[in-house]
């Protein structure tokens, strides 16, 4: 095949492969249509690649039937010498045939196949995402979803959930619709309790779903959750259903903690406890950064530091992760450290602290390549509870240090 002399003009000018489906923009230049669509999608300055004049990001894009024809020809021409042949473009889907797709929700024998044909749309290419979108499906689908949950029916919710985790774009009018009340968000807590054909991938679709709306969901929402939404959040992690779950329920739970009285909210639902436990059996170190994270912000409450060291392994675990993992993992773990010696310091508390290492973690933190404000709190820690660590060899090097200074 790389001895096939390509004809020049068959070739995209952004791919610099042979054209699939040529279109000619208004500068006259013509391109594989997922190329130029891509480009207009993405590049900030929307001009022509080959002419750089002004390209608006809505312009005309004309199927060119002829050079088609021209690279179905050759194609077919050169088969026996490998070249494969150019399937005919798909016809885009219009605006009409998708509203008659979500009039067909409100019968209950189409809405199945209208969700199926939405759903082959949605993957089929950017161009019909774009367009369903648009057309109105997010509102439609989400809608449909709060339905079934009031009719407590389950039957389409795949291929609801599928849909909108495909188009979903925080426009002005989805916002709204979230923040109008709590109904979507019940809808997708009920659904992950649902049993389902294939619950990982429903139940996946939920998280990522739930963790969108939660970034455009208001503060009066978000401080009326009920304790049962954190309950959920955490039987998804302990379920370990997908990484991608895992992720998006540890960001739901960073969001929501922020608000009202999210985080008493979470300490009944004793998520400290099962975080630990969570990151004892080593996850990924994404995960790690997040459930660091996340016990930073719990830790800031009195009853968030009670829970983080009620458990055995809570001070160590921290300890450990410490020049470990990442920057922002050293800076929230030594948060942590900084609350509890701050608020929480018992003496069984401190002679914890340095007997697990943790008061060894802080002077190697002064002595790496960390960033100034985090040297600082490890620093102030050590200033503080000097006289009760003054035994550890660290301690006596921290002083030396800081007295030689």
């Amino acid at each position: 095949m790389d001895e096939i002399e390509i004809p020049q003009y068959f070739i995209c000018p952004i791919s610099l492969q042979i054209m699939k489906d040529p279109v000619t923009a208004v500068t006259g230049i013509t391109y594989d249509r997922e190329s130029i669509e891509q480009w207009l999608k993405t590049s900030k300055d929307t001009t022509c690649p080959v002419t750089k004049q002004a390209l608006p990001s809505d312009s005309d894009l004309t199927p060119n039937h002829t050079l088609w024809r021209l690279i179905q020809a050759w194609s077919a021409a050169n088969a026996s010498n490998g070249m494969d042949l150019v399937p005919t473009p798909k016809t885009p889907v219009s605006k009409s045939r998708v509203v008659k797709l979500i009039r067909d929700f409100g019968v209950p024998s189409f809405y199945m196949n209208a969700l199926k044909k939405m759903e082959v749309l949605a993957k089929d290419n950017e161009r019909n995402r774009k367009c369903l979108e648009e057309a109105g499906v997010p509102k439609a689908v989400i809608l449909l979803l709060i339905t079934c949950h009031r009719q407590g029916k389950i039957s389409c919710l795949e291929q609801a959930l599928r849909i909108l985790h495909l188009i979903w774009t925080p426009c002005s009018e989805i916002k709204a619709l979230v923040n109008q009340n709590c109904d979507f968000i019940d809808c997708l807590t009920w659904i992950l309790l649902c049993e389902t054909e294939n619950p990982v991938i429903v139940r996946t679709h939920v998280m990522v779903i739930l963790k969108r709306v939660i970034e455009v969901t208001n503060s009066r929402l978000l401080e009326k959750l009920k304790p049962e939404f954190f309950k959920q959040m955490l039987r998804v992690l302990k379920s370990k259903t997908s990484q991608q779950a895992t992720k998006s329920a540890l960001h739901i739970l960073i969001q929501t903690c922020l608000w009202g009285r999210n985080k008493a909210k979470m300490m009944e639902a004793n998520v400290i406890f099962e975080l630990i436990e969570f990151e004892l059996e080593k996850p990924e170190k994404h995960v790690t950064e997040l459930i660091i994270n996340l016990l930073a912000h719990l830790c800031s409450c009195a009853d968030g530091r009670a829970q983080f060291l009620g458990h055995a392994g809570s001070i160590a675990m921290v300890a450990k992760r410490i020049l470990r993992v990442s920057p922002a993992t050293d800076d929230r773990a030594v948060q942590i450290l900084k609350s509890i010696s701050k608020y929480a310091a018992t003496n069984h508390v401190l002679v914890e602290m340095l007997k697990v290492g943790a008061v060894t973690k802080l002077c190697m933190v002064m002595q790496a390549d960390c960033a100034a404000y985090v040297k600082e709190k490890a620093r102030g820690i050590l200033r503080l509870h000097s006289t009760l660590w003054n035994g550890s060899p660290c301690i006596a090097v921290y002083l030396l240090t800081r007295y030689q200074r």
